[in-house]
């Protein structure tokens, strides 16, 4: 079944590579398809466009798929094309004409548009958790190792003190960015498309208001051309802000690597928690956070991905749209599948708490004689060339209590404040008036 189609068979070479794997990324915006058509016919019932006595009939049977959905129990059935076309099939096949009344007003389009950004409101949610997660435990091992000193490095040379507290709370803080990123990405996905046709509106008196508010969208893109000429620039928006937290937690996986590897030796997890090598048996191999560096790239091309597919298009539809599902779909699933690893490796790792004491690091201290110098009075260009000489010269002395206290320094880590723009961030998003939307609907 598809719902374009007349009485001319395609072709089955055509419909095998235009169908392409409709099918199976289609099953993930099978609940959200159910949900778009519930709003719609309510509207098409409110406009007079449906008779009234017809809406509970089928709200009802759209609940029943609902329910299957949930349960494992719907499928896309061989010849029919996609979502879409398998839920009118199935309320055709139940409800006879009835069935036949819900595409009034609508396009495969706009349809597809909403489930679209129905999928992505709940997959931002899904995500936001994870990187919450991640945060959290990020600070808390900030805390929990403040004192501990690590070499800061510049041009992978040791450069100054650092430490695991600051070094943890840096991620924490990049994930804040990130999230802020985020949402930003999921404002333009908050917008209804329902009711924008094949992009150019209807003759019927749609009320797509209603339906804005029936799906809990913040608002509605009012112009129906640029409501399709959102599809494609949605989706790089979205992976976008992907990419920015696949870029801090594949940075942060790199830095992992490093410090396991035994030339740093700054840390080390459970033996059951790495791999080995088929010859060399001392190997511990951070693998999980290698293919967190990988998986974080993949998801960073993404954007320039979709962006070649639609960088040349004019506006209107075009089927190279449905290419973009193959890549976008999963995404979410990838990132998140990260992020909890990422949290799970980190929950328990092993670090060393002597690092800095080893003789080969001792001149990362040598700012801190610069400074005391100044502090007592001694011009600063006159204390850094005192300093440089006595390394020179072999008579330089570590001192290792160092006096970092201001703002987002070592002994300042400012975790508090961090926390806060979080949260602040966090409740930026507004999930809980699309949840409550989308539970009203279903009566719930």
């Amino acid at each position: 079944m598809k719902l374009w189609q007349k009485d001319t068979n395609v072709n089955a070479q055509i419909e095998k590579f235009t169908v392409g794997r409709d099918r199976e990324m289609d099953l993930l915006l099978a609940p959200h398809d159910v949900l778009g058509s519930m709003a719609h016919v309510t509207m098409l019932a409110e406009v007079g466009l449906l008779p009234k006595e017809e809406l509970p009939v089928l709200i009802k049977e759209l609940k029943q798929i609902y329910a299957e959905i949930e349960n494992n129990n719907f499928t896309i059935e061989e010849g029919v094309e996609d979502v879409h076309s398998q839920v009118e099939l199935l309320l055709t096949q139940r409800l006879g004409d009835i069935g036949k009344k819900i595409h009034s007003g609508r396009s495969r389009n706009d349809q597809v548009l909403v489930d679209l950004k129905l999928y992505i409101r709940d997959a931002i949610e899904n995500t936001v958790t994870a990187v919450n997660q991640l945060f959290t435990l990020l600070i808390e091992l900030s805390e929990k190792h403040k004192n501990t000193l690590i070499p800061g490095y510049t041009h992978l040379q040791v450069a100054m003190p650092s430490s695991f507290g600051l070094w943890f709370g840096a991620y924490a803080e990049s994930l804040v960015d990130d999230l802020t990123v985020l949402q930003a990405a999921y404002k333009v996905a908050n917008k209804n498309p329902l009711g924008s046709g094949a992009g150019y509106g209807s003759s019927f008196p749609l009320n797509r208001t209603l339906t804005t508010s029936l799906l809990g969208f913040e608002t509605l893109n009012h112009n129906v051309v640029y409501a399709q000429m959102g599809r494609g620039k949605t989706e790089q928006l979205v992976a976008a802000s992907l990419a920015s937290i696949a870029s801090t937690i594949g940075r942060m996986s790199m830095d992992v690597c490093l410090y396991m590897s035994q030339n740093f030796a700054f840390l080390t997890f459970p033996d059951e928690l790495t791999t080995g090598s088929s010859i060399m048996p001392h190997k511990k191999n951070p693998d999980v956070f290698e293919l967190i560096r990988a998986k974080s790239n993949k998801l960073r091309a993404l954007p320039n991905e979709i962006f070649m597919m639609t960088g040349n298009l004019p506006s209107g539809y075009f089927r190279d749209m449905q290419s973009i599902k193959e890549s976008f779909l999963p995404a979410f699933s990838e990132i998140n599948d990260c992020l909890q690893i990422a949290h799970y490796m980190l929950s328990n790792i092993i670090i060393k708490d002597t690092v800095v004491t080893e003789d080969k690091y001792k001149y990362i201290f040598s700012v801190e004689r610069v400074n005391e110098l100044v502090l007592q009075g001694v011009p600063f260009r006159d204390a850094y060339k005192q300093v440089g000489k006595e390394i020179e010269e072999g008579s330089f002395t570590p001192n290792y209590n160092i006096n970092h206290n201001h703002e987002g320094s070592i002994g300042n880590l400012c975790n508090a404040q961090i926390t806060a723009q979080k949260d602040l961030v966090l409740n930026g998003f507004g999930f809980e008036k699309k949840s409550k939307a989308i539970k009203e609907l279903l009566g719930r």
